[in-house]
């Protein structure tokens, strides 16, 4: 019997969009002609796409027609998005309310997460709930079949137009783009008000169209409908100006200014930015902000990653980076309010690859702490900043904040360590890891050191998965709820491009196999055919991580980069 089996080497749209989602319809030649009469669409330069990624290509495999009846819900907010949605026909609305305000979690659906104790869940298994548990008499939402898909939908329709704010969306209106884009949650929650067909595309074929038209028909159309419908919204949901009323919002969006940066493609990869990182003249990115100069604005990210650095010698060093929602230079002119010098901006601002951002001119931020001095307390609400605030406050050592922040941790939401004074090197952690994922263990021993503390490279699922921008099927993609980093194995080619661009080392490239073991080879080359493969937290095993549950010397543990008091617990000395 052969020891390998021969294949051809997978390639980007073997799965279509289409195909990932049972019941949603395909893009056929006839639908392509009828999408291109559609603005933006019909002003794009088909001639600027590459042969091998043409316009029609991309509308062929990334994107899906989907069709909704009255009250279906399209998007819920909260939900992490990877794909945008364009109106071919039909009306929508869109919930425009503030947080707090808006529709509750319950009426979309949307469970409270319950953490069951050790006695609940063993009384789980004779006491099981009876199928469909009634809903409380406030829930406005019921599921129904369309075609193989169920679709959730709200049964009261004209009641939730009359108890909540909504826009509406029209034929040739973007939505979820946003999210999709920054790899961000979603804001608001979309649902149809009579019978829609959608054209969803998935975000890496939206990437596409806005890098290769010439003639930046789509990036055009999205910015201006940002500034014409977005910006409001944008204002509205960001907790910096909740206590704003409606009339204060109106006035401050007409001040504010919209703006991009930088482009699309990523003139190399995420990894070796993060390495050069520490020390570097960063000629490549987009100067937005100089250290050292007056303060004339300050900055909200709406989209992409911005990295922040100080002078240091002849070069410059990277003390952090902004992601979504994230801003920059208000600390320096709350402080300088009022005063007769004003405090200039601490640290440059570069754009890494394409970056969109809401300026704030300086005298808006100022009449807005005048007018509050509550607002006196604004920070700027940067990664390493809130480590900055930690060190101070609750005494973790500064010598592993700056660790942290030389090694990039910042970026991430949890990172596992192992306790080299409690470690064995036994390995029953990789071990338990391989015997849960199929004898492929998803992470290596190895990693960083900080005194006696090993960082190991395994997914630190960050706030802006950089790992996820380059990557042509989506496979690697946020969970649609709890946000966690997966990779779809049906859809993964192979290219290696997350693992390229993951500052960690933490996903790794193993060789596929069949289920006689045989090793996968591509049957032009014979090298063997590989997917990537990481920590996923262990989602789908009740008892959570099974590195960490393995380990019987309490030698190996999850930190979370957000919780300071676990922080201050594992590593003050």
């Amino acid at each position: 019997m052969p020891q390998v089996h021969a294949s051809s080497r997978p390639k980007r749209w073997d799965h279509p969009f289409c195909n990932e989602l049972s019941g949603a319809g395909g893009i056929d030649p006839s639908c392509i002609l009828r999408i291109l009469q559609f603005e933006p669409f019909c002003n794009m330069d088909e001639a600027g796409f590459r042969k091998s990624l043409s316009l029609r290509d991309i509308l062929s495999n990334d994107t899906r027609i989907q069709r909704y009846e009255p009250g279906d819900l399209v998007v819920r907010s909260g939900d992490w998005g990877n794909s945008a949605f364009f109106v071919l026909s039909g009306q929508l609305r869109a919930e425009i309310e503030r947080p707090g305000r808006s529709l509750p979690p319950e009426t979309l659906g949307r469970k409270q997460p319950v953490h069951k104790t050790f006695l609940s869940s063993i009384a789980r298994l004779w006491n099981k709930p009876e199928y469909g548990d009634s809903p409380s008499p406030e829930v406005q939402i019921s599921s129904r079949q369309h075609g193989s898909q169920t679709r959730t939908f709200i049964q009261d329709l004209p009641t939730v137009l009359d108890e909540y704010r909504t826009s509406i969306l029209s034929p040739g209106q973007w939505f979820g783009e946003l999210s999709a884009l920054g790899r961000t949650p979603r804001t608001t929650t979309v649902f149809a008000e009579e019978p829609a067909k959608l054209l969803e595309i998935r975000w890496q074929g939206l990437r596409d169209l806005m890098r290769f038209d010439k003639n930046a028909a789509v990036k055009t159309q999205i910015e201006d409908a940002f500034r014409e419908h977005g910006l409001n919204e944008f204002l509205r949901n960001n907790p910096m100006f909740h206590d704003l009323d409606e009339n204060e919002l109106e006035a401050l969006a007409t001040q504010v200014e919209f703006r991009t940066y930088g482009e699309y493609d990523s003139p190399k990869p995420f990894k070796e930015l993060a390495r050069e990182g520490y020390e570097n003249n960063f000629e490549t990115e987009a100067l937005i902000f100089e250290e050292g100069h007056y303060p004339n604005q300050a900055l909200i990210v709406r989209s992409g990653l911005a990295r922040m650095t100080v002078r240091h010698y002849h070069g410059h060093r990277t003390i952090g980076y902004l992601t979504a929602g994230q801003s920059f230079g208000l600390e320096e002119i709350v402080e300088g309010a009022g005063r007769e010098l004003a405090v200039p901006y601490r640290s440059s601002l570069r754009a890494i690859s394409f970056l969109s951002a809401v300026l704030i001119p300086t005298n808006a931020v100022e009449r807005i702490v005048s007018q509050r001095p509550s607002e006196k307390n604004l920070k700027c609400t940067t990664s390493s900043g809130k480590l900055d605030k930690c060190s101070k406050s609750n005494g973790v050592p500064e010598n592993l904040i700056n660790f942290f922040v030389k090694n990039h941790y910042v970026q991430g939401t949890a990172t596992m360590v192992i306790d080299l004074d409690r470690c064995v090197r036994c390995d029953d952690c990789v071990r338990a890891c391989a015997a849960t994922h199929d004898d492929v263990p998803r992470f290596v021993r190895h990693g960083p050191i900080y005194q006696n503390y090993m960082m190991a490279n395994a997914c630190l699922h960050c706030l802006d998965p950089v790992c996820m921008v380059e990557c042509p099927t989506g496979a690697i993609h946020r969970h649609l709820e709890n946000g966690h980093i997966v990779i779809n194995e049906e859809t993964c080619i192979g290219c290696a491009q997350c693992a390229n661009n993951c500052p960690f080392d933490a996903i790794r490239m193993v060789p596929l196999t069949d289920q006689s073991g045989r090793v996968i080879v591509d049957q032009k080359s014979s090298s063997p055919l590989k997917q990537a493969t990481k920590c996923d937290l262990c989602a789908d095993q009740s008892g959570g991580p099974a590195c960490q549950a393995a380990c019987s010397h309490d030698a190996l543990y999850r930190v979370e980069m957000s919780d300071f008091r676990q922080l201050e617990k594992r590593f003050k000395q």
